[in-house]
């Protein structure tokens, strides 16, 4: 076992050898780790009284619910044909006016189309390592008996998760961007927290809300079958993380914080959500590509279907602050700045539809799974 510590996170792209890793002996690979240290609190739980509530239903809805990435999709399924018209591909109604992307060739705007994609999906890996780590961490300080159990059915679901796109990645691209420095930040935040409250929040909330949110909409234009099996097999995980955040944070936020402390949770919710919105745009990709960064940030930021895929993702996120009580009164006009407080008023995930929730599996062809 060979294993290469770093003081921060690589930040190459990286290709992999076409022919397939995954049978490797732990001699042919050099693990990449990170270390980083928390002065997290644990807490035992001595009163194992059982509970017929809303978090023990999540609970056995998440061990009816396990899949298996390598029985369950069939990853033998070929890719989809190239897309032949450069105005089909992915995005490109969001660059065709900016200078540097029409000096592209049309193999170029294949391969920045191509690269953004594998971007996208690479977010979702390491998104999923850091909601791993958080929820491990929540097994140990999470103070009730239910919400342990239910984080460590979460652990497992994460871990599933991050193989699954790991595979995905590298079986159908072969190709991985590093994570983006807002996302890692927003996760570096919670992990290093002492307050095992604030990792609910960020996590469940905040990570988790956007996370259903993106998989959802790449679910819906998706090509390639696999893709939109696997990402069906998370969002179905990811439903059930998400509420269960909002139903366990509501009592708690409003009955066992302080007001100061609210504010404090409440400061905490608006500076992620403003590193979240930095995570949505591709800034390594515009440096691969050797464009100047900082003007194709900007130019993408502000496109009007930036500003709807805006909404799409903090139209989940905004609603389940709303409703576990972290709007408060001197937070909101901070929202409303960012441009992001007029989705409070959507459908949050407080209320359960166990039916949503418990539905069978299907395939992209519409079949049992």
């Amino acid at each position: 076992m060979k294993i290469q510590y770093v003081d921060q996170d690589p930040r190459s792209v990286r290709e992999f050898p076409v022919e397939n890793e995954h049978n490797l002996s732990p001699q042919d690979v050099t693990d990449i780790a990170e270390i980083f240290q928390t002065p997290l609190s644990g807490a035992y739980n001595w009163d194992y009284t059982l509970q017929d509530n809303r978090i023990k239903k999540l609970y056995e809805l998440g061990k009816e619910l396990n899949w298996n990435a390598e029985k369950d999709i069939d990853w033998s399924r070929p890719m989809p044909p190239p897309i032949e018209n450069c105005e089909d591909l992915p995005g490109h109604w969001l660059w065709v006016d900016y200078p540097e992307y029409q000096k592209f060739s049309d193999a170029e705007k294949h391969q920045f189309a191509r690269h953004r994609m594998v971007w996208s999906l690479s977010q979702f890996l390491h998104g999923e390592q850091g909601a791993l780590l958080v929820a491990s961490q929540l097994v140990s300080c999470a103070p009730t008996y239910n919400a342990k159990l239910y984080a460590a059915s979460q652990t497992f679901d994460e871990a599933r998760h991050v193989e699954v796109f790991n595979k995905y990645i590298q079986d159908r691209y072969g190709l991985m961007y590093p994570i983006g420095q807002a996302l890692k930040s927003i996760v570096d935040k919670i992990l290093t927290d002492e307050r095992w409250d604030l990792k609910f929040i960020g996590m469940q909330i905040i990570i988790e809300g956007l996370a259903l949110a993106a998989f959802a909409s790449m679910r819906e234009s998706a090509r390639d079958s696999v893709l939109a099996d696997v990402l069906g097999l998370v969002l179905r995980d990811e439903a059930r993380h998400v509420t269960f955040g909002v139903n366990y944070l509501e009592d708690y936020v409003q009955d066992a914080l302080t007001q100061d402390e609210r504010e404090d949770r409440a400061e905490f919710a608006y500076e992620a959500c403003q590193l979240a919105r930095e995570r949505m745009l591709s800034v390594d990709v515009f440096a691969h590509f050797g464009w100047d960064v900082e003007a194709a940030r900007r130019f993408q930021l502000e496109k009007g279907m930036m500003q709807h895929f805006q909404s799409l993702l903090f139209g989940r996120v905004m609603p389940n602050l709303k409703r576990i009580g972290l709007l408060t009164d001197r937070i909101a006009p901070k929202f409303e700045q960012l441009g992001i407080l007029e989705y409070a008023d959507m459908p949050d995930d407080g209320v359960i539809d166990w039916a949503d929730l418990s539905r069978p599996l299907y395939n992209a062809e519409g079949e049992l799974a």
